[in-house]
């Protein structure tokens, strides 16, 4: 394992080794907390629905609009990241979101819990793009993809307890399910306060203090990611992945409960649970490998998730064709692991194919692509649903889904070959 300049030397300019590990473990908790109260809401249906009638479409559109207004806020939210201080960026996102939580424990309406939920999701989007970018400037060696996966798991783990949010709101009401998620959620920001610091910056040679960095444009940022090449194709994955991944957050729980006669929470454990470990089993074993390939083959970042994903898609089929509880388990869990090693290569990836000055605009623009794919997948089930048609078509749909997110990977690799001989001959 080759040893990193700033292990080696500490008085190097790249941050000590345990500052970088510092920002990884505390950023794991935010990463938690910012997925925790995001997907909580679609474990409590039940619960919810009795206190505030809705109609599926309506409930729907509680997720829809979250990630809507997520995705359009994403581009923007990552050019401050760029910007300015991405530590600054993260606590004020922390503080807001759990403010946000807190204040949902006491909505009345579906017009204010909509509300909420919309604003929710602009203040979550400025979180991912500064946090990714932040523990990627720390990690610029052999422990790129692995730092990132562990983030990433710090989000599963959010995601998983989310789904304990519908057996809290079984026993305690879902306003007191809000209110005990939110309160220590605050405390989270005070924590980040005193151990979060901002590291030096990867092909950029000052700080970004006071008024931000100079020569960080959001205009120049858009128009650099516009150009045609390899960050297309990564538009596209993000599109197809989001699509699949949030139509079976926002309704495999729902669908497993009325399918095989199950109860609201161990609806929500079985089809989040399965899912989510094998995206921790993903992100860990595909950050650590990819890091070692790409000692070889720096491609490997991009071939290793395309080939997981494209392995998934059989058994995506064989449930939409025979829909088994065993055959559904198994497809969630073998598309976990390849969205968790996808997951912890996709900044990697994103360092490969655009200028490293807008590294958190690029992340914010792919987050844009999976929530509104996400957010249309996730309302289309809903309207579905009130029109009396099933909804076994899930994970057909997902086998598709899986071989287009694998081709568009593969396109990055192809994308990146023709830049480089295009170099190469000029």
């Amino acid at each position: 394992m080759t040893t990193p300049t700033y292990a080696r030397n500490p008085g190097a300019q790249y941050p000590l080794l345990s500052a970088a590990w510092i920002a990884v473990a505390v950023l794991w908790l935010a990463g938690g907390s910012n997925y925790l109260t995001r997907t909580m809401l679609t474990t409590m249906r039940g619960s919810i629905l009795e206190e505030i009638p809705m109609s599926d479409a309506q409930f729907g559109l509680l997720t829809s609009g979250f990630l809507w207004v997520y995705a359009f806020a994403s581009p923007v939210a990552g050019f401050f990241a760029d910007r300015f201080s991405r530590r600054r960026v993260i606590i004020i996102s922390v503080f807001a979101w759990s403010a946000i939580t807190l204040l949902t424990a006491y909505v009345k309406t579906f017009e204010q819990f909509f509300a909420l939920r919309t604003l929710l999701g602009l203040s979550q989007a400025c979180y991912i793009p500064a946090a990714v970018a932040l523990i990627i400037d720390y990690h610029r060696g052999s422990t790129r993809a692995l730092a990132a996966g562990i983030h990433v798991t710090g989000t599963v783990a959010g995601s998983t307890l989310g789904a304990a949010g519908g057996w809290l709101a079984a026993e305690q009401g879902w306003s007191q399910a809000y209110e005990i998620i939110a309160l220590p959620n605050l405390a989270l920001g005070v924590v980040l306060c005193f151990f979060l610091r901002d590291p030096s910056r990867e092909g950029v040679a000052e700080p970004a203090v006071g008024g931000g960095l100079p020569g960080i444009r959001l205009g120049e940022a858009l128009l650099s990611l516009a150009r045609p090449g390899p960050f297309y194709a990564m538009m596209a994955f993000s599109l197809v992945q989001g699509a699949v991944s949030w139509m079976i957050i926002g309704w495999m729980p729902t669908q497993m409960r009325e399918q095989f006669a199950m109860g609201q929470g161990a609806a929500g454990f079985s089809a989040l649970g399965f899912l989510y470990f094998m995206q921790i089993v993903g992100l860990l074993a595909g950050g650590y490998w990819s890091d070692r390939l790409s000692l070889v083959n720096p491609r490997a970042r991009i071939i290793l998730p395309a080939l997981a994903i494209m392995c998934a898609a059989p058994v995506f089929f064989l449930t939409g064709w025979f829909p088994m509880l065993a055959f559904t388990l198994l497809s969630l869990s073998l598309w976990g692991l390849a969205v968790g090693i996808a997951g912890a290569n996709l900044m990697p990836i994103i360092c490969l194919t655009v200028d490293t000055r807008y590294r958190a605009t690029a992340m914010g623009v792919s987050n844009l692509c999976a929530a509104v794919s996400g957010g249309l997948a996730v309302y289309g089930a809903g309207a579905l649903r009130d029109a009396k048609i099933g909804v076994n078509f899930i994970l057909t749909f997902a086998g598709f889904g899986a071989v287009l997110c694998a081709l568009s990977l593969w396109l990055v690799n192809v994308g990146l070959n023709m830049a480089e001989k295009k170099k190469n001959g000029s």
